[in-house]
């Protein structure tokens, strides 16, 4: 080795000239001298470092090290040339100009014939680029976990703060609605203009509260993408009627011409939502007019309408017009400080907006005043509707249909209980109050009570909510009894979940003169379709006679209720509390259907169903999953359910499931058809729309989607609310299930 580097300025020797031609930076030290210095550095050490052979040579490497060589790595360096041991690793070092670089040492030692060391030998490499980048993935990979996190977070706030929002909500309206009930007593009883005004002001100043209370729910279920839709077709001069006699008095309250036009037309929409937009509407129309006029009327244009609202108040400036329709926003103006309120109107108009595809338009001029439409789709023909019509009885005496009708009111709370028994029974109802769903079953099963209607709250002190005990006890009668439930939840989920097409849901507070009127709409709609709706005796449904249906739930009330409505239908009943207990009895070949809870304690139910179909059965299985799961309906449909129905179950929604699902299995064509139609439906959506479909039914809101994709969150709201109206889906859930029918949801649905 001694004679080799002797020579190495020659380059006479083989070696030499290898470890002076290689791009590899190479160092060799001489151990057997005092510091261990360089022997020998090769050209591309020199080109690496900046450091000539005779700056190098004679040096220990040490002139290498800088403010950013960890103390620990050049221990390591010295303890491997104390002992002659051989040493990998990533130093950082520093070039001749300063600039640092990381060298990646590969350092063996070099014995001769006796086996004393003689000479260490270092390769280095320069990888500073492939550890930027590889530090680089590290700090987007801790980036990307911490947003994964905060998402989370998120999400997780989100929903509790839904769950905060609907018990605060229910826990509020309870003793609203007695204040409510009492005003409307107070109106019945005082005599002479100062004290009815005083008492009109009172229910004005609850139904602000109600409408405040409102909003913040909407708002949140629109976050959350929670809003389901029911589309209808229905006249828009019922809605314009309410808002009329709604709005007269805070208008002449503040010297304001308040005239709504009458429309005849029928339009295509969801009533209750297109109701709240035209409400915040109107009351900014009148909010924000010190004096003047309100015009509320519609303008056809062709197949669409125009529903306009004008006013001569102050007006809005050109540079607010974008920023009114955001959350909280509420103009500076003496109006808007001058009255209470969150600044959600518009928003909620905004989004509701978008979810039922109304485009909504703005024209103003500050000073003069300003005009907000909806634009809406009028219904195919101006025929009304088929639901019998029930006149709205006015006067002291009884409703027509009350004399002889009972009720069977299910309220918990005491107070509002006996309020409510009280005024319906003045209004000429037989009214019995049972305090919970224990005491009104007593005096059906005990006493014989067949009452013609329930009325319920939502919500109980026992785990039961007021749709489910419903349910139960329509079951035992074996009659679908029209039910109206008074609910502290004006979420649009729960509008929609009442558990029963024979169902109607008012928000609390609700005044008398409405809930009369929904029971007279309720029973004049249940005795003239009694005849039609009557469940089918034993025998008559070819789909269900003599079909074994099993129910495997561990909820035993839920196994009740639904014991009852299929036997009544013709079907045969066999009920187990868990999955296990199913298994050790079943026996597969039967013309039967599983009803299965997603979510049983032991063998959930989704592995009881994936279990069925990897041992080759195919039985239908319907899978009961909780409102708006729309994870586990994919997941239960992707794993061979039949259908998937939501809790809580309506009878009429339950039969007709089992129907298509014994009858689908035995019909290959249906099948086809369906998932053809579906398919088609799909097909129709654009490239964007079904990327935003897939995220939507993975589950995530609008929010994150809008970042994922880097759009706007208008922007996927308005997507959304096209693939609702493309597919004709008016659900979540429903939106899943085209999906899967369609086959998507092997590309896409996760």
């Amino acid at each position: 080795m001694d004679a080799a580097l002797g020579r190495v300025g020659a380059s006479s020797d083989p070696f030499a000239a290898i470890v002076c031609s290689t791009r590899m930076p190479v160092v060799i030290t001489n151990p057997r001298e005092a510091d261990n210095p360089i022997a020998f550095v090769n050209d591309a050490f020199c080109n690496l470092t900046g450091y000539s052979r005779e700056e190098s040579i004679g040096r220990n490497c040490r002139f290498l090290q800088g403010p950013e060589t960890e103390p620990a790595k050049v221990a390591l360096m010295r303890a491997a040339a104390r002992s002659g041991k051989p040493l990998d690793l990533e130093v950082r070092n520093y070039r001749k100009d300063g600039t640092p670089f990381w060298n990646r040492l590969h350092m063996v030692p070099l014995h001769d014939a006796s086996g004393d060391l003689i000479y260490f030998f270092a390769s280095q490499l320069d990888v500073t680029g492939e550890l930027d980048r590889l530090q680089f993935l590290e700090r987007h990979n801790a980036d990307l976990l911490t947003e994964k996190d905060a998402r989370h977070q998120a999400d997780a706030a989100n929903a509790e703060k839904s769950r905060f929002l609907a018990v605060a909500s229910h826990d509020i309206r309870q003793p609203l609605q007695s204040l409510v009930l009492l005003q409307g007593i107070l109106a019945r009883t005082i005599q002479g203009d100062p004290a009815e005004r005083l008492v009109l002001r009172l229910g004005q100043t609850l139904e602000s509260m109600s409408s405040m209370l409102n909003s913040l729910l909407d708002l949140n279920q629109v976050e959350a993408g929670a809003v389901r839709t029911n589309i209808t077709e229905f006249s828009i001069n019922d809605i314009l009627d309410r808002l009329k006699d709604g709005f007269v008095y805070d208008a002449q309250a503040k010297g304001v011409l308040l005239r709504v036009v009458p429309c005849s037309l029928f339009v295509k929409s969801d009533r209750r939502l297109l109701e709240q937009m035209i409400r915040n509407l109107l009351a900014n129309a009148i909010k924000y007019s010190p004096e003047g006029k309100v015009l509320v009327g519609c303008r056809r244009n062709g197949t669409a309408l125009s529903l306009e609202v004008w006013d001569t108040g102050i007006g809005i400036p050109e540079n607010a017009v974008e920023t009114i329709f955001r959350e909280y926003h509420q103009l500076d103006t003496q109006e808007g400080r001058s009255t209470r309120g969150l600044g959600l109107g518009l928003s909620i108009v905004h989004r509701f907006g978008n979810l039922l595809g109304h485009r909504i338009r703005v024209r103003s001029e500050v000073g003069k005043g300003s005009v907000f439409a909806i634009e809406l789709l009028q219904a195919a023909d101006s025929a009304p509707s088929a639901s019998p019509v029930v006149r709205q009885f006015k006067g002291r005496g009884s409703p027509p249909l009350a004399e002889a009708s009972s009720i069977l009111l299910i309220e918990d709370d005491l107070e509002t209980g006996e309020i409510l028994q009280n005024l319906l029974g003045d209004e000429g109802y037989r009214v019995v109050l049972a305090h919970n769903g224990l005491e009104a079953l007593e005096l059906i099963e005990v006493e014989g009570m067949r009452p013609d209607i329930f009325v319920t709250d939502s919500k109980h002190e026992t785990s039961r909510s007021g749709p489910e005990i419903a349910t139960r006890l329509q079951g035992h009668l074996s009659a679908e009894i029209p039910v109206i439930i008074l609910s502290g939840d004006a979420s649009t989920h729960a509008a929609h979940g009442t558990g029963s097409q024979n169902a109607v849901r008012l928000t609390k507070p609700v005044k008398l003169r409405e809930l009369t009127a929904a029971i007279q709409r309720s029973l004049s709609v249940s005795r003239s379709s009694r005849a039609a709706s009557a469940p089918p005796k034993k025998g008559t449904d070819l789909s269900l006679n003599e079909a074994t249906i099993f129910v495997i739930d561990d909820n035993r009330d839920v196994i009740d209720a639904m014991g009852s409505v299929i036997e009544s239908a013709g079907g045969v009943v066999q009920a187990y509390a868990s999955s296990e207990a199913f298994c050790a009895v079943y026996r597969p070949g039967r013309n039967s259907c599983l009803l299965l809870d997603a979510y049983l304690p032991g063998m959930s139910g989704l592995a009881l169903l994936q279990k069925l179909r990897e041992d080759g059965d195919v039985v239908p299985v319907i899978m009961i999953t909780g409102a708006s799961d729309v994870a586990m309906a994919v997941q239960a449909m992707k794993a061979g359910a039949s259908d998937f129905i939501e809790k809580p179950v309506g009878g009429s929604d339950l039969i007709a499931s089992l129907r298509n699902a014994l009858t689908h299995m035995h019909s290959s064509e249906d099948l086809a058809d369906r998932r053809e139609k579906a398919a088609s439906l799909v097909a129709d959506l654009t490239v964007r729309q079904r990327e935003i479909m897939a995220m939507v039914l993975a589950g995530h809101p609008s929010k994150n989607i809008a970042v994922d994709l880097g759009i706007s969150q208008r922007t996927v709201e308005n997507h959304r609310a096209s693939i609702m109206r493309k597919t004709n889906t008016k659900s979540l859930p429903a939106l899943a299930r085209l999906a899967l029918a369609a086959n998507w949801d092997e590309q896409y649905v996760t």
